[in-house]
Parts: structure tokens; C-alpha cells; sequence
């Protein structure tokens, strides 16, 4: 049984909310990866005190998970066609980016944490950061 609800999908992404279960103890947010991604983990990294917006780029052959851990963040992603924008919500908000998209975040609330799942490892080479050579790339 998967631990995630679809709430959005598009070519590109899927709008996920985790599964989260409060008590007495506190707030566990469980996400198993397997029921769901078809790749092999490579980097895992988190943003946090974020003071000014993140992203403006997209990454070549990148498979990616963001997920709000906690506070507030506004997102937007490119699919080479159109802009689709989420504001995420911590513990459970979360973004399957199923292929390579240009991506914006824009807002963190002052608690924000960002954890990004990422099927590649970091490659300067790889990254575009202008909008439009990477819609030029995608639709060629």
C-alpha cells in the first residue's frame, strides 16, 4: 500500500501528500520510495534559514522529490510549456518532478525545511539556468 495521495499530475510532476500520523508522541511522516520511483537515490540535500528566493534552474537527466519537512514554501516549476505553481505545507506536502524541469522556490516561512531526493549527484555541467535555453532543449 503506498503511504502518499496523489493530489495533482501533470506529464512532468505529481503533487504528492504524505502520509502523517499525530499522538501523544509527536508527528511521524512516512514515505516509502519504492512504491513509487522506478530510480536509485544519489543525493539528498535540504534548505534551511533560506533569506532569498532558491532554484532558477533546471538540471539535465534529473528524476527529484522536494518535500516541505516543516513551515512554508512557494514553488514553481517549468515543464517546457507552461508554469505550474504549489505552495507546499510541511510535514506532508511534496513534489515528484518525473523529469527535467526549470524550478523556482520563491517564499520560505522563517521555519522552512526543504528536502530534495535527487536520482542524479551534483554536475555543474548539467545545469541550465536560463529559461530560455531550457525550453529551446525540452521541445527540440
Amino acid at each position: 500500500m503506498n503511504d502518499f495521495c496523489l493530489l495533482f499530475d501533470m506529464e512532468k510532476l505529481q503533487k504528492l501528500e504524505i502520509a502523517t500520523f499525530v499522538d501523544d508522541r509527536g508527528t511521524l511522516s512516512a514515505l516509502e520510495l519504492k512504491d513509487f520511483i522506478d530510480w536509485k537515490v544519489e543525493r539528498i540535500y535540504y534548505l534551511t534559514d533560506v533569506k532569498k528566493a532558491r532554484g532558477g534552474h533546471a538540471v539535465r537527466h534529473e528524476k527529484k522529490i522536494y518535500i516541505c519537512v516543516k513551515g512554508c514554501v512557494k514553488a514553481k516549476f517549468h515543464d517546457g510549456k507552461q508554469w505550474i505553481e504549489y505552495e507546499l505545507k510541511g510535514p506532508n506536502d511534496a513534489v515528484y518532478m518525473k523529469e527535467m524541469c526549470f524550478r523556482d522556490f520563491y517564499y520560505f516561512s522563517d521555519n522552512a525545511v526543504l528536502l530534495a531526493v535527487s536520482s542524479v549527484n551534483y554536475k555543474p555541467d548539467d545545469y541550465i539556468y536560463d529559461l530560455g535555453q531550457f525550453i529551446s532543449e525540452v521541445n527540440s
